[in-house]
């Protein structure tokens, strides 16, 4: 996050490859970051765009995150459910 802060501050490409908010994406100084404070919510068009793959496999990537979101929830309210019973 200093990255990030050190790049908006200087209107500089980040450079640094290794940061995982790092992508190829030089209107966005090449971070995600700035690229969420910059633009707010984005539609997975936009996303496909900025990281380079197609719009089917952001929507994939979306599904499977939701899909492991809405099984964690399940198993914590399980869990919840579990121990009021006690």
């Amino acid at each position: 996050m200093k990255c990030a802060e050190e790049c908006k501050e200087n209107e500089a490409l980040c450079l640094n490859k290794t940061c995982r908010y790092w992508m190829e994406y030089p209107e966005d100084l090449n971070c995600t970051l700035i690229c969420a404070q910059k633009n707010g919510p984005l539609t997975l068009q936009e996303v496909s765009k900025r990281i380079g793959v197609s719009y089917v496999r952001v929507k994939q990537i979306q599904d499977k995150a939701l899909e492991k979101i809405n099984v964690r929830l399940r198993n914590i309210d399980e869990e919840i459910q579990f121990k009021n019973k006690k």
